[in-house]
């Protein structure tokens, strides 16, 4: 079992669209997929049309200690399956809800939330975790429990100068903190450049930027197009909603080189 984690300390950048996205490609590929929603504002949630609970927070906060049977919530193969397809696969999602917010004040043990994932370890091949943009002591639980972090960003000022480079920091903080108590925590395998305009000057020296400061964790871009909001109205990820948009097989070529980093590191 792998777990991913989608992470950038800026809102707005995009990071619950990836993470379904993700999940659910890698679902159509095969794969038990488990994404946790850990952003109060339950996106995530929302995207999968799941129900609205405090779910990771029944599973997460020692006097519920929920067990998974009753915090997973199956996901609708028709949000995410193209029509007159299917899939072996399966995506599962731990939904939440404003209740998420409390897990920080309410766990002492920064190492709970890997303790329970590795229960997942025999059922599921990848979790995948989307996060909140306010930084808390949770946040900490997440670095320990993951094995690769993806940092989507967008292509702005704010987004690159504030959001990249001061989560990037926390990251590599708690890194070397965790090193020095014994633990094995990821470090960012990967930038992706998101929401991108190709012909706006201010995208490309963004981007210039980015790969100048970071060289080959970044990632391609993914273009900025109007088809995810017109599959998230519809209440479906854009596989389903339009699978042969060139959106559609950007994602999937995304997913692959997720998978590809995956192995390199394996």
């Amino acid at each position: 079992m792998q777990v991913i984690t989608l992470l950038n300390e800026k809102g707005g950048v995009g990071k619950t669209t990836l993470a379904v996205h993700i999940a659910a490609g890698l679902a159509l590929k095969g794969n038990r997929v488990v994404i946790i929603d850990a952003d109060p504002q339950g996106h995530a949630t929302m995207a999968v049309n799941a129900t609205d609970r405090g779910a990771l927070y029944d599973l997460i906060h020692p006097k519920r200690n929920a067990s998974w049977d009753s915090v997973l919530e199956g996901v609708s193969p028709s949000i995410y399956t193209p029509e007159g397809t299917g899939t072996t696969g399966q995506l599962f999602i731990v939904p939440g809800n404003i209740e998420t917010r409390n897990i920080a004040t309410s766990i002492d043990d920064v190492t709970l939330l890997k303790r329970r994932l590795l229960e997942l370890e025999s059922v599921v091949d990848y979790v995948v975790i989307d996060t909140s943009p306010t930084p808390s002591l949770f946040h900490s639980s997440i670095y320990i429990a993951t094995d690769y972090i993806l940092m989507p960003t967008e292509l702005e000022a704010f987004s690159v100068l504030g959001g990249v480079k001061d989560t990037a920091s926390r990251a590599n903080a708690v890194r070397s903190m965790g090193q020095q108590q014994g633990l094995e925590i990821s470090n960012v395998i990967g930038i992706i450049p998101n929401k991108f305009r190709s012909n706006t000057l201010t995208h490309d020296q963004v981007l210039e930027h980015l790969q100048v400061e970071y060289g080959d964790l970044v990632w391609e871009p993914i273009k900025l197009r109007i088809v995810y909001a017109e599959a998230a109205l519809m209440g479906q990820l854009i596989y389903a909603f339009a699978p042969e948009h060139r959106a559609t097989k950007d994602m999937y070529k995304l997913v692959d080189r997720v998978l590809a980093r995956i192995n390199l590191k394996a």
